[in-house]
């Protein structure tokens, strides 16, 4: 993961000496709907391991009594971590409907919390040009490098229209597939698997969450 600065100064001493990924994050979707029944905005929450979760506040300083209850300033100071973003990274999220990318604003409307070891954030993204769901819309968070593994295990909601629903797809765990997760695993953590020849690893291993709505 390349997003922020803080991630890449404690991502030192969290990543073994062999693997990917090195980041593990419960992932939590809603999509919003406006009143014309388009896709307006996607809210994500981040759920960290436990590992990174210890780390990022070690290195802020946070909850040095180890209560899991952090201050209104710790609070504040946790709030947006995560949103230091570099130019041109896209959130490890892409929308897609047909084999178009439907482009997204940058992350707003932060939240941060610290509850039984872990970190847990919610940020806003909004989709530029409202999407009418005519036909499947898949969202799908994911590192395209599997520096980071997103899981959606946390709810997937809609809000806004009644008629849509969202299912998860899981990869396809075939041979091939579940060959390359173990190549992946032997890697030294200073390793881009596309210089190994394993392009785009992280979409492939991604789960998908399709949207339909009434009509597509």
């Amino acid at each position: 993961m390349k997003k922020i600065v803080v991630f890449g100064l404690a991502l030192v001493t969290a990543a073994p000496v062999a693997s990917h990924p090195h980041v593990f994050i419960d992932t939590g979707l809603r999509m919003i709907f406006d009143e014309s029944d388009n896709l307006t905005h996607v809210e994500v929450t981040w759920q960290y391991d436990d590992l990174y979760s210890l780390l990022i506040t070690q290195d802020m300083g946070l909850d040095p009594d180890f209560d899991d209850v952090l201050t209104p300033v710790e609070k504040e100071a946790l709030t947006g971590f995560d949103m230091k973003w570099i130019e041109g990274f896209n959130g490890d999220l892409e929308v897609l409907k047909g084999d178009e990318i439907v482009p997204l604003s940058g992350p707003s409307d932060f939240t941060a919390a610290y509850k039984d070891g872990r970190i847990t954030t919610t940020h806003m993204r909004a989709v530029l040009t409202p999407v009418e769901v005519s036909e499947p819309v898949v969202i799908k968070p994911y590192d395209a490098t599997y520096y980071t593994a997103y899981d959606v295990t946390l709810p997937v909601v809609i809000t806004g229209n009644e008629t849509c629903r969202a299912r998860v797809k899981m990869p396809d765990m075939n041979a091939d597939l579940t060959a390359l997760r173990e190549q992946l695993s032997t890697l030294d953590q200073s390793a881009d698997p596309q210089d190994v020849g394993l392009p785009n690893i992280g979409a492939e291993l991604a789960n998908d969450v399709i949207v339909t709505c009434a009509g597509s």
